[in-house]
């Protein structure tokens, strides 16, 4: 007796097994759906930072010649209430020939409040915080890598190379600021 081969496709084993692979790869997509999808939905902002969005802050904590560090979405944000004789020196230096990021102290600052300087208290060369009045052109310093910023945050001397960033802010009156 000769036996019967059925050649593949033509017979029910070979959709059998097409259909086992299909069901396998599709519930391999599922898996690697549901693997993925942690990961995704982790970059999304959290609930609890949303608030943090804006913060405001009253001015009337700062003195004359001070500066205050206040917090804001995780950064350190400094809040300078500068002298007149800081401010007179910082437009003094609005065009001085070492600046690697160019900017005026006026573009800065907010008009009508140019005492005021508020500044992301993060170095730009690697995030380091500056110290207040140990650089070289009174104004910030950063120990890790020698980083020198004047009293309008400007980048004057060292390897950071942009100005100590200005974000986004607006007076709400004379004595209260939002940020962000």
């Amino acid at each position: 007796m000769a036996e019967s081969v059925v050649p593949e496709g033509e017979g029910g084993e070979a959709t059998r097994r097409d259909f086992i692979h299909i069901a396998a790869a599709a519930g391999a997509a599922g898996a690697g759906v549901m693997l993925v999808w942690p990961l995704v939905n982790s970059m999304n902002p959290a609930a609890d930072t949303l608030a943090l969005s804006t913060i405001e802050f009253d001015m009337t904590k700062v003195q004359q010649g001070q500066q205050v560090v206040i917090k804001w979405q995780g950064k350190p944000v400094f809040v300078r209430y500068r002298s007149p004789a800081e401010v007179q020196k910082a437009v003094a230096d609005d065009h001085a020939g070492n600046l690697k990021e160019p900017q005026t102290d006026a573009e800065r600052t907010k008009p009508g409040h140019e005492p005021y300087l508020v500044v992301l208290g993060n170095c730009t060369h690697l995030g380091c915080i500056p110290t207040f009045g140990a650089g070289d052109y009174g104004g910030w310093f950063c120990p890790c890598h020698g980083s020198h910023y004047d009293v309008s945050g400007r980048i004057r001397k060292g390897p950071a190379p942009k100005n100590l960033v200005v974000p986004e802010y607006e007076f709400l009156s004379d004595t209260r600021i939002k940020i962000g």
